[in-house]
């Protein structure tokens, strides 16, 4: 095992982990979401601390720039191109990380999903530049995820799990920004966001651990 992460030492990030993913859902459930905003950003640098003690050091640069995301988008709540452009760079980062495991370029299917999720977004009358970088960047989550799936591996179940939360938690961005407030569904993915987000996180950091360590 590596020294750095021991069993003890993991025990602790999870529990920390999911006191803080019970603590602002608590809170997001009762009304109380603009409260969470400092604790839910916590979650996402602890990610960032704990991938820095494994072996895979594209995982922490991903997750450095995760952090840089939301911290336009969540903590600053602005400049929301430039933390899409972040986003999109942590899926090449992931992509670089799948093609270095083996996985194929796969590039019909990525173009594919990108061609598609651009003209879904003309088809629905939301062009705007934000959503067409929105609509590339959901394209390439979604093909990486496919990708990672095709991994065999514990390590790489687990980042595939991730990135499927990452998937969820997009969806519901999707739906929380297409739908009017007053939609029954609206309150529900307010929620489901941060939900599936921090677990999502919290896999992918996971999934830096040395491949030995893969029996935890």
């Amino acid at each position: 095992m590596n020294r750095r992460v021991t069993p003890a030492l993991l025990s602790s990030f999870l529990s920390v982990e999911g006191a803080l993913c019970a603590c602002f859902l608590v809170l997001d459930l009762t009304g109380q979401g603009d409260r969470t905003t400092s604790i839910k950003y916590a979650g996402i640098l602890l990610c960032l601390a704990f991938s820095l003690l494994g072996g895979d050091r594209l995982v922490s640069l991903a997750l450095a720039l995760t952090a840089g995301a939301d911290w336009f988008l969540l903590v600053r709540n602005d400049h929301y191109a430039l933390g899409v452009a972040l986003f999109l760079c942590v899926q090449t980062v992931y992509y670089l990380r799948l093609r270095r495991a083996g996985a194929d370029s796969a590039w019909p299917l990525r173009s594919a999903l990108a061609l598609g999720a651009g003209l879904g977004v003309y088809a629905l009358h939301m062009a705007s530049p934000l959503n067409l970088l929105a609509a590339l960047y959901f394209s390439q989550l979604a093909s990486n995820t496919l990708l990672a799936w095709r991994l065999k591996g514990r390590r790489w179940r687990t980042f595939a799990l991730g990135l499927t939360l990452f998937l969820g938690c997009d969806l519901c961005v999707g739906l929380f920004n297409a739908l009017p407030q007053d939609s029954p569904l609206y309150f529900a993915v307010s929620v489901g966001m941060w939900l599936f987000y921090l677990p999502s996180q919290v896999l992918i950091a996971l999934s830096a651990l040395p491949q030995k360590e893969e029996s935890l």
